[in-house]
């Protein structure tokens, strides 16, 4: 039986044994994660220990061995455009936003795979979701704030329709009030029932708002188990959150 035939009933995502490595380098080491429907599952640990590298994997956007198997079917092979027809979407680390276009051509953007006649209505759920882009609707994404373009990011993510939602670093370089400001929204997208995979150093605040979570360290997945437990675990306590708690 293959390691996705193994997978539990609802399992949106199941990795096994995925290998990535760079020039002779292995960036990571043969590890498991699962993230089953309506969860928010965060991937913390340091930089450099491989979290953003097992999304690229998952999204196709590196080479990798293992298995990888989404709503139980192999991914293997498949392009990164098929996997977003199928709901696999993800928001980079660094926005990645179309800076020359305005915030509601932006979100245009994010429905270009879409064929209902929905997408109005989404735009107007977007604008719901994030007041902040609402009021600048006609302004350029490249003349907005970090905080702003991290939200319009996600918002054009959710203009996909997304089954999976995959968030790199999401808090990267913005100030405190921002970074409280975007975990919000990423609780109020889960609330809605969005499936979240979330790659975050600030393993506070990711914890806090997850249901389970994975330790990573040196391509390695070192502990894993639900959020709360991980918050209170010793050994995260000393290497992910100082004095904090």
């Amino acid at each position: 039986m293959s390691a996705v035939e193994q997978t539990a009933p609802g399992s949106v995502l199941a990795v096994r044994g995925l290998k990535v490595g760079y020039g002779g380098i292995q960036a990571v080491k043969g590890i498991d994660i699962d993230v089953n429907a309506g969860e928010l599952v965060s991937l913390i640990g340091a930089n450099g220990a491989g979290k953003t590298t097992t999304l690229k994997a998952i999204t196709g956007g590196v080479p990798w061995s293992g298995s990888i198997g989404y709503f139980g079917q192999p991914i293997a092979g498949r392009k990164s455009f098929e996997l977003l027809r199928g709901g696999l979407v993800m928001v980079p680390e660094g926005r990645g936003v179309f800076a020359r276009m305005t915030i509601t051509e932006n979100l245009l953007m994010g429905a270009h795979v879409r064929s209902d006649g929905q997408v109005q209505a989404d735009i107007d759920r977007m604008f719901g979701l994030f007041p902040r882009l609402k009021e600048r609707a006609r302004q350029l994404a490249g003349t907005m704030s970090g905080g702003e373009q991290q939200m319009l990011a996600m918002a054009r993510a959710l203009m996909s329709q997304p089954k999976l939602l995959l968030l790199d670093e999401p808090s990267m370089g913005l100030s405190p009030i921002m970074v409280e400001k975007v975990f919000e929204v990423v609780r109020a997208v889960h609330a809605e029932g969005v499936t979240i995979l979330l790659v975050e150093q600030n393993a506070r605040l990711a914890l806090q708002i997850a249901d389970r979570g994975y330790v990573m360290d040196s391509g390695e997945v070192t502990l894993s188990g639900p959020a709360a437990q991980l918050l209170v675990d010793p050994k995260v306590r000393a290497a992910y959150l100082g004095e904090e708690l």
